[in-house]
């Protein structure tokens, strides 16, 4: 996406361990592994940028047990093993199991060492889990906040008060609310927000329309997604995934827009209306009739989920509404918790009994299955 490149720059991969560094991986071979697969072409594309290739000799360690390396490393040739627990076994590369990244978690919960000429590739893996829910956040950057109720321009605050996701918020945080809603009046034209920019706020229509639009990946034109009146809101998913904004939002007329800052959506908006479990709760919880549901992509499900699990993609769960029971709760699950609690959040808005996982599968205490 155009624009996202620019948030990665400035993370690098701290390496631990002697590898000598030869050409960089094309993105053809990177789409063979999980989740890269789920990639649409152009996040992999800039993704790719930032995947390093090493090489590592018979008897050198990838990584040693207790590591706490933000690494996700995949390998591409060679055989490893894997040792430190009760369950010591070898990956060769080019087999089903290489498909994922070796015995991932943070911290290592195994050494893995090569046994004969290995070749890897590595990334960060914040920066994987950030683009995968980038790129997986929705259609588009407006959210479900959006009603009917209204047409003029004192209905705005009628039509928010209406939504789903306010009846979770407490009195005084809707009152904190609306008294840091900023005004901003904007003429037509004016960008509001930029496609690949850093999301900042969330915004409501007071008054005027808005137009939304994706730039295509080579950039020569733009694709019109929506159209927005009185009481439409936008802006939130990039607050949620904490990625970069996904589309442009322009002024079609001249308009007011309110908008809450960063910050006050944490603090305010998000927070009061997720809740999250620690694993030991979520465990209890699951044990009590709580059904576990898990947004990654199918591929990072089959390397290692919870038994029992409902696998819908983060991507696709907007469409996959009608098949969760809204008097069932659901646990919410991912690697990290970031595309657990962007999950959570739209759940929530559509009426649905939600946890989140705090700190993901990654740290979890709870096993898989």
């Amino acid at each position: 996406m155009l624009g996202f490149a620019a948030l990665r720059k400035g993370i690098r991969l701290s390496l631990e361990i002697s590898a000598s560094m030869t050409d960089r991986i094309d993105v053809a071979r990177v789409r063979g592994f999980s989740p890269f697969d789920a990639l649409k072409t152009q996040n992999l594309t800039d993704l790719v940028a930032q995947v390093e290739l090493h090489q590592a000799r018979p008897g050198q360690a990838l990584f040693n047990k207790g590591d706490s390396d933000k690494r996700s490393i995949y390998l591409l040739s060679g055989t490893v093993e894997l040792t430190g627990d009760d369950t010591p076994r070898t990956i060769t590369g080019g087999t089903n199991e290489a498909y994922n990244p070796i015995a991932p978690g943070s911290p290592r919960q195994q050494t893995a060492v090569a046994l004969d000429n290995v070749q890897y590739f590595s990334v960060n893996s914040e920066l994987l889990d950030l683009t995968i829910t980038l790129d997986q956040t929705g259609v588009y950057e407006v959210g479900d906040f959006s009603s009917d109720v209204g047409h003029g321009e004192a209905d705005w605050m009628t039509s928010l008060m209406h939504t789903k996701i306010f009846e979770l918020v407490p009195p005084q945080c809707i009152q904190m609310i609306f008294m840091r809603l900023q005004r901003v009046d904007f003429k037509a034209g004016d960008v509001v927000i930029q496609q690949g920019s850093k999301g900042d706020f969330f915004y409501v229509i007071r008054s005027g329309r808005c137009l939304v639009t994706r730039e295509t990946p080579a950039g020569k034109q733009n694709i019109d997604l929506a159209v927005l009146g009185v009481g439409g809101t936008f802006g939130e998913e990039a607050l949620l995934s904490e990625a970069a904004r996904n589309a442009t939002v322009t002024m079609q007329t001249d308009g007011i827009l309110m908008r809450l800052g960063r910050d006050d959506f944490q603090t305010l908006l998000k927070e009061p209306t997720l809740i999250f479990l620690q694993h030991e709760e979520a465990a209890a919880a699951a044990a009590g009739g709580a059904q576990w549901l898990d947004v990654r992509v199918p591929s990072e499900t089959r390397a290692g989920g919870l038994e029992g699990a409902v696998n819908i993609p983060l991507y696709l769960l907007r469409h996959k509404l009608e098949a969760l029971d809204k008097d069932t709760p659901y646990i919410v699950i991912c690697d990290t918790g970031r595309r657990s609690a962007a999950a959570a959040f739209i759940l929530s808005q559509h009426g649905f009994q939600t946890a989140v996982l705090a700190g993901g599968l990654n740290n979890s205490a709870t096993g898989t299955a």
